[in-house]
């Protein structure tokens, strides 16, 4: 038998459906995680707290196969993960339809000035304009990632006649290189952030970056707060050299109730909830996992992998 440490939370989705190879092992608090993390082949360790994560994955010295549900796995062990040879699956793409929708709805909330609406209804005032005159059609976007949200919003945002330009390594049609978008940020009216958290990415939006961008132009976040330089963009923010921002990430998170961004009408902040405004979350994780078990019983690839040497 296959030992399986697994968090109790997805027990009702996945043990009707476990293998009989497979001997669950449900946890359903950090110190029955510490007791049967040593235990497990395949572990699925998830918890909204990542630091009891990072300590159960230093103790499961038997573990081959890590599972998550997570995307963004940038916090864990990679080192001792790489050095005892353990394939890590993440939950990349599992979100990536609500995330691409909130790209979309923060997008129309900026443009057509939906928040002064809401706030107007709130105060039982009838408006006699709207305050948001900006139409999605004919502006343009640079795409920041293009993985499985990337390409996603790519979708989206062209049946409102976006012109999407995206970065590629290997730039192309429609695509720039790593070394070109900087070049052409002034010619942008979006620019959507969906790349991983690397030490390439971090910090990749900066004072100089926002300096390049359109006056009126938006800067959308739904990747981590460290791809920006989050206090150049309070500036940038509070001199209104840029429009607007929509930040589904900050740094660090839960954001201070002090933060200078609170109190920026012009920053948008949607509390890193793009990825739980749905109600699949838990069922497509939980059909990915049963697949990959039998791909991890045939011995073929699992799917998705986190790549350990990348960082995503």
């Amino acid at each position: 038998m296959t030992k399986a440490v697994l968090s109790a939370l997805i027990r009702p989705l996945v043990e009707p459906r476990l293998p009989d190879w497979v001997e669950p092992l449900w946890f359903a608090s950090i110190d029955e995680l510490y007791e049967l993390a040593p235990e497990a082949e395949i572990g699925w360790f998830d918890l909204n707290d990542k630091e009891p994560m990072i300590e159960g994955v230093k103790r499961a010295g038997k573990l081959k196969w890590l599972n998550s549900i997570y995307a963004g796995l940038d916090f864990l062990p990679h080192d001792i993960l790489r050095e005892r040879g353990v394939t890590v699956t993440h939950g990349a793409g599992i979100n990536a339809i609500t995330i691409a929708e909130y790209v979309l709805m923060g997008m129309l909330d900026i443009a057509k000035g939906y928040r002064e609406v809401v706030r107007a209804q709130d105060r039982k005032e009838w408006l006699l304009d709207s305050p948001g005159k900006r139409e999605l059609a004919e502006s343009k976007a640079l795409l920041l990632g293009y993985g499985a949200i990337g390409k996603l919003v790519e979708q989206r945002l062209a049946a409102f006649d976006v012109e999407v330009t995206v970065v590629r390594r290997s730039g192309g049609e429609n695509a720039l290189g790593p070394d070109q978008w900087r070049a052409r940020l002034g010619t942008f009216d979006w620019v959507i952030l969906a790349v991983p958290a690397t030490p390439e990415t971090e910090g990749m939006i900066g004072a100089d970056e926002l300096a390049a961008m359109k006056e009126d132009a938006v800067l959308v976040n739904i990747a981590r707060g460290s791809v920006v330089d989050q206090d150049a963009l309070v500036a940038a923010l509070g001199d209104k050299t840029i429009g607007a921002a929509f930040l589904d990430v900050t740094t660090p998170e839960p954001l201070p109730a002090d933060h200078p961004l609170w109190e920026l009408d012009n920053a948008h902040i949607t509390m890193h909830l793009s990825g739980r405004a749905q109600s699949q979350m838990f069922q497509r994780s939980a059909d990915r996992f049963i697949e990959n078990l039998d791909r991890y019983e045939r011995g073929e690839p699992l799917q998705p992998q986190f790549d350990l040497t990348l960082g995503y």
